[in-house]
């Protein structure tokens, strides 16, 4: 590399963080959130009883994991309009991951309930607790620790998969290497610190998932 490379790369460092900070992370944190809560929710409706309702599920998961997420983005930012329903960059990015969240961390929470051994249900039946008082005080703290593994999987997958919101017009990390470059031309470069950045986050978060097994698996032990 030469010295005008690595001069770019410096001056590259403070804006490409930015756009890690302002749009990566927030993305990230936000749509994992909310994706969280869908999974619940379609988790939920998958173990139900009443057909109708595991089938609503059922085909929500496998719309979201049969179609790819960029695909997923363009319908929500480009083809609602058609619709009436116009939403900003910002919005669409979110309600796309979280979406696509939901449908892949349903099966992990799903996963993770069945597999709380049904004499815990018996047991909080006997002391007299309903099924939703069961379910929250019970079954998923116990699945929670069961899903950690994945889910923290699916937060990593997610940081990734950030990148593609940049054909949506929202800036994050990817985005801001691509303006830069395309005024330098530099692509490799500004590419490479970019992968840099995900690649630390992604480390910090594998480091975290981790040491937070290690936690819960004492925790149990003990």
């Amino acid at each position: 590399m030469s010295a005008i490379d690595w001069e770019l790369v410096r001056s590259s460092l403070g804006p490409l963080f930015d756009g890690l900070v302002r749009g990566t992370l927030p993305l990230t944190a936000v749509s994992f959130v909310l994706g969280l809560a869908i999974a619940l929710v379609v988790a939920l409706m998958r173990l139900s009883g009443r057909r109708l309702v595991a089938g609503v599920a059922r085909a929500y998961v496998s719309v979201i994991r049969g179609t790819p997420l960029l695909l997923q983005l363009f319908i929500v930012f480009y083809g609602l309009p058609s619709l009436g329903i116009t939403l900003d960059p910002w919005p669409s990015a979110i309600i796309a991951l979280s979406l696509n969240v939901g449908g892949y961390a349903s099966e992990a929470v799903r996963g993770a309930i069945l597999a709380v051994p049904p004499g815990q249900w018996e047991a909080a039946m006997t002391v007299g607790m309903g099924p939703i008082t069961t379910l929250r005080r019970v079954v998923l703290p116990q699945a929670a620790r069961i899903a950690v593994p994945p889910l923290s999987n699916t937060l990593i997958s997610l940081v990734k998969d950030t990148s593609l919101v940049s054909v949506v017009l929202v800036t994050e990390l990817l985005r801001r290497a691509q303006e830069i470059a395309g005024q330098s031309f530099e692509f490799f470069t500004l590419y490479g610190v970019a992968a840099v950045y995900y690649w630390v986050v992604c480390l910090v978060l594998s480091f975290g998932q981790t040491r937070l097994e290690t936690r819960l698996s004492r925790h149990v032990a003990a």
